[in-house]
């Protein structure tokens, strides 16, 4: 699995970046931890990456640049945040360029490639404002039109790079009467501004990614052309709303980055620390919680992954796929980060105790992905409006649209299967009730009977799938009942507890994610991976939330997968279903995994 191609790119600039354990690497824990205290931009470290020509790969092929698959993209933007979340949110401002992928005139395309190529530019994102927070409409920057272009009056805050970047998206109310199509969209080239007429916002001081450009940008009777507006006055809202869809999928990967580190850095503590005359990880309740942090890394990594290759294969979907994967990673994996720092004791307060205090950084820096372009109960609301329709299309499911379903599955969640070239123009502001990841469920189940015949998997494990397998759907099909039952309600007036439905919607949806992977890709995962015996853990994991079950499933299991975390961390290599190499580390001579029953390699 190690030599699927797209992963090559990820790997190229983990080995290029060296180990951050290592202090002399490039975004060491150290320099990032330095980094963070000063509380200053990381010019250096992004122009390294500039350097390294990773601005290219946010550039589609199309326009000139290296952009091939988002399953690519989240797998070296992974490798960024697991260093430093700061510098991988900062330089993956970039992805906003893909609002201009998706509306731009050839003319403006051109433009912004170039920008971002050769020039070392960047962008950033002036959607929100102090007073309005995510009532975008409500906003109170405005734009007149004039001949020949508009004058913004106004200011956006928060924004991510407001000052430091040359190209910020600006959203502003075009029509003072409001509404849907009160909205106007303008990429602002600063350059071509007169500098009188705009002015950058003071640097906010954060809990987390202090380094960063937090600031804002006003306007004051600035002129800006109509060739700088992207599609027609009007738009703005829909382009913003489909820019989302984009942006909340691939900030899953930022959470997943600081999620490895998190595990790493507190799985280095707990080889090495002795208590009681054993190491902590010797410990029945520490070993569980790593354990239990790695299970929740996987099932993030089998609901990002299936997202990041289902953008090339149904991207009309993801008005609900994006909020689905937005909400249930990021929160999931901030969870985690909080479960696994008891493990560390004191010291995951420490700034400086264990590993540079890389875990205190990741703890602060991890909080802010939850409330990225959309907060999680933004997200949980846009799921909401779309249930009922999701819940009619599943109660008139047709073997045709089986059949169809089925081969998007496998293109979808089948690694080796190579994917279309992704088509934004086919983003939808509602999916119709189309989610083929819980749609297909029953065709997945189906493929778990047929292993039956074959003995190519455990049988053991094989009646425990099938089995959390039919839990799985018992609650899909509890979900719609309630949903078919429950009273529809308008707008933002949306009861507690469909926010609570919505988030078992979630819950179901990851577990499918999980299944469809392991099915799709039994015969090619590692060996450990293909045994199943994580599936199961993980299945149990998810439904332990949704019902009562036991609390242990198989303590062979846990054992098993306690031996696999260890294997990974020894051999240097990615927590994740495909578990590429990094950097090697030259400075864990001193653990021992003798308690473990693994021999060191020389």
């Amino acid at each position: 699995m190690n030599q699927l191609k797209q992963y090559w790119v990820a790997e190229s600039l983990e080995r290029d970046l060296g180990n951050p354990l290592d202090p002399d690497s490039t975004m060491s824990f150290k320099r990032v931890v330095e980094i963070d205290e000063s509380e200053e931009f990381p010019h250096s470290e992004i122009e390294w990456l500039y350097n390294w020509k990773l601005q290219h790969y946010y550039v589609p092929a199309e326009c000139g640049g290296e952009f091939t698959s988002f399953e690519e993209f989240v797998s070296f933007v992974r490798v960024l945040c697991r260093r430093d979340q700061t510098i991988g949110i900062a330089f993956t401002t970039l992805f906003w360029s893909f609002i201009t992928w998706m509306t731009g005139t050839p003319e403006q395309k051109q433009k912004l490639a170039n920008y971002i190529k050769n020039e070392n530019g960047t962008m950033c994102l002036g959607y929100s404002e102090k007073e309005h927070g995510s009532d975008l409409i409500g906003g109170d920057l405005t734009a007149k039109k004039v001949p020949g272009g508009y004058i913004l009056n106004g200011e956006k805050w928060p924004i991510n790079r407001a000052t430091i970047s040359g190209m910020p998206y600006i959203l502003a109310k075009s029509d003072p009467n409001g509404g849907p199509k009160c909205l106007t969209l303008f990429t602002v080239d600063k350059r071509e501004l007169d500098q009188n007429s705009y002015y950058n916002l003071p640097k906010i001081l954060t809990h987390g990614i202090r380094a960063s450009d937090m600031s804002g940008i006003g306007f004051k009777d600035c002129f800006v052309p109509d060739s700088m507006r992207l599609k027609e006055e009007g738009d703005g809202l829909e382009i913003a709303l489909k820019g989302f869809q984009i942006t909340r999928t691939l900030c899953a990967t930022f959470s997943l980055g600081a999620a490895d580190t998190a595990l790493r850095t507190t799985l280095n503590f707990a080889l090495k620390r002795i208590v009681y005359g054993k190491t902590v990880f010797e410990l029945p309740q520490p070993r569980k919680t790593l354990v239990d942090a790695f299970l929740d890394i996987l099932i993030c990594d089998c609901e990002t992954i299936g997202s990041a290759r289902g953008f090339h294969v149904i991207p009309e979907q993801f008005s609900v796929w994006a909020s689905v994967v937005k909400y249930f990673v990021t929160t999931k994996l901030e969870n985690m980060i909080n479960d696994v720092y008891v493990v560390l004791g004191s010291r995951f307060y420490m700034r400086d105790e264990h590993d540079w205090g890389i875990f205190q950084k990741v703890l602060r820096d991890n909080s802010i992905i939850s409330m990225f372009d959309g907060s999680t109960v933004v997200n949980l609301h846009a799921l909401i409006l779309q249930l009922r329709q999701l819940t009619k299309v599943r109660s008139r499911r047709k073997q045709k649209a089986k059949a169809e379903i089925e081969k998007r599955l496998e293109t979808i969640f089948s690694l080796e299967k190579p994917i279309p070239t992704f088509e934004p123009t086919k983003l939808e502001l509602f999916g119709r009730g189309l989610d083929d990841p819980l749609q297909g469920l029953e065709i997945t189940l189906l493929k778990l009977e047929s292993l039956k015949a074959t003995g190519e998997v455990s049988e053991e494990v094989l009646e425990k799938l099938m089995n959390l397998g039919n839990l799985i759907l018992e609650e899909l099909d509890a979900h719609d009942e309630l949903i078919s039952q429950s009273k529809f309600e308008y707008g933002h007036e949306q009861s507690p507890e469909l926010f609570e439905i919505a988030k078992r919607y979630c819950t179901i949806h990851a577990a499918a994610c999980c299944l469809h992977v392991w099915v799709y890709n039994r015969n090619s995962l590692e060996r450990f991976f293909a045994q199943g015996e994580w599936l199961v853990l993980s299945l149990h994991r998810l439904l332990r939330t949704l019902r009562p079950l036991p609390y242990f499933i198989s303590e062979a299991y846990v054992e098993n997968m306690a031996q696999e975390l260890l294997k990974l961390h020894q051999q240097d290599k990615l927590f994740s279903i495909v578990p590429f190499q990094l950097a090697q580390s030259h400075l864990k001579e001193d653990i021992s995994y003798a308690s473990s029953g693994l021999q060191l390699q020389a």
